[in-house]
């Protein structure tokens, strides 16, 4: 890569660390936290935990396709304020609902399309691949830290604390965009044309992954409605201390991913990669049987976030080689849309089927959630996709 490449690659993977932070930092605490807020249950602390994912699915396309008319900057730096305005509605409520509409105001602020878009527009074509696998890879850091910092985030100052800390980290992903990331040359920007997002709707490859990534995060949110609790309950670990699980088994899972998903990418062996991470995540399901305790729950835990990372880093870099450049911030906008929908629905989902079943029907609704994107999958394998043959 040359230095412009670097440097902007630098500066957006540092605004997704930042950026995915202030979202994944919820995930392990919301279950337990929100309890104490006015009004809560299992089913509407459930939709606060994916409520965000709504209006992310919603705006990603139309704020995706106008980053390609107004440039990829304005979008962000206008998503980045409104995420930071939700942040501090959630941060400021003590009831469930007024955590709900925060959230769903954080989603707003949906800058994933733009600036994935923004990295495609700033690396060439023989380094794409690269830097998306790089992009997949920070949010995979920014998992790993989210779930270690949460716990004690919220251990010291509540829910609250975590929002206040999310605001902040918006206005330092705006820092980073303006003094870090280059401007794309005018050329390198493609206006969309009549006819183009109908093009990409009809091409299988990209469906393919998209609906990919809507399963993923859909699983993802899913898994920790219950999750907490299950630590609390079966492993007898207070939730200030669930960072000592979480941070050896990110660390770990995210150590073994790079060099595989390195190694699929060299070897063009990308289609076996997402087969088999595919496979691994079943042993999230597995975690919450009730019928699997002690070690088993770390060890199936721990193979569950080493497939989730290596097909966080793959899906993305791999859309952005199959999607037309004319309208690569809509398709990236289609993949944003779908992956936040999936947090939506299982964190919906998860909290309606947790308050009926417990984790024990979390975990059936799960399998079967996996046992549908598998069929979904193979039923798309003839699928034609350049590069890799995905």
């Amino acid at each position: 890569m040359n230095p412009t490449e670097r440097r902007a690659l630098a500066g957006l993977a540092s605004l997704y660390v930042f950026r995915m932070l202030g979202l994944f930092m919820v995930l392990p605490v919301l279950s337990l936290y929100g309890a104490d807020y006015r009004g809560s249950t299992p089913a509407l602390l459930g939709l606060a935990l994916g409520a965000y994912g709504l209006s992310q699915a919603i705006l990603q396309i139309p704020l995706g396709t106008l980053s390609d008319r107004w440039g990829r900057k304005p979008v962000i730096f206008l998503g980045l304020a409104v995420f930071a305005c939700g942040s501090l509605v959630a941060a400021l409520t003590d009831s469930v609902y007024g955590l709900i509409a925060g959230r769903i105001l954080q989603g707003a602020g949906a800058i994933a399309a733009a600036t994935m878009a923004l990295v495609a527009d700033l690396t060439r074509d023989e380094n794409r691949g690269k830097a998306m696998a790089i992009i997949g890879a920070s949010i995979g850091v920014a998992f790993v830290l989210a779930v270690v910092l949460g716990p004690l985030v919220a251990a010291a100052g509540g829910l609250s604390a975590i929002f206040w800390l999310t605001a902040l980290l918006a206005l330092v992903g705006m820092l980073l965009v303006w003094r870090l990331v280059p401007n794309p040359e005018a050329a390198r920007r493609h206006a969309p044309r009549p006819g183009d997002f109908r093009k990409l709707l009809g091409q299988g490859p990209v469906w393919r992954l998209v609906g990919g990534v809507f399963f993923l995060h859909l699983l993802l949110t899913m898994l920790f409605v219950p999750l907490p609790r299950l630590l609390v309950d079966e492993l007898n670990l207070a939730s200030e201390q669930h960072w000592k699980l979480y941070a050896p088994l990110m660390l770990g899972a995210f150590i073994v991913m790079l060099p595989l998903m390195r190694m699929a990418e060299k070897r063009q062996q990308v289609p076996a990669a997402m087969r088999l991470a595919l496979l691994g995540l079943v042993f999230g399901g597995v975690a919450l049987m009730p019928q699997v305790h002690g070690t088993w729950v770390v060890v199936c835990l721990g193979v569950f976030f080493l497939a989730f990372n290596l097909l966080e880093a793959l899906l993305p870099a791999q859309l952005t080689r199959v999607a037309p450049a004319e309208c690569r911030g809509a398709a990236t906008g289609l993949y944003a849309t779908l992956q936040f929908l999936g947090a939506f629905a299982g964190g919906s989902l998860g909290g309606l089927v947790f308050g009926l079943g417990g984790a024990g029907g979390v975990a059936t609704l799960g399998l079967f959630v996996l046992l549908l994107w598998s069929l979904l999958w193979w039923r798309m394998r003839n699928s034609y996709m350049p590069v890799t043959g995905v």
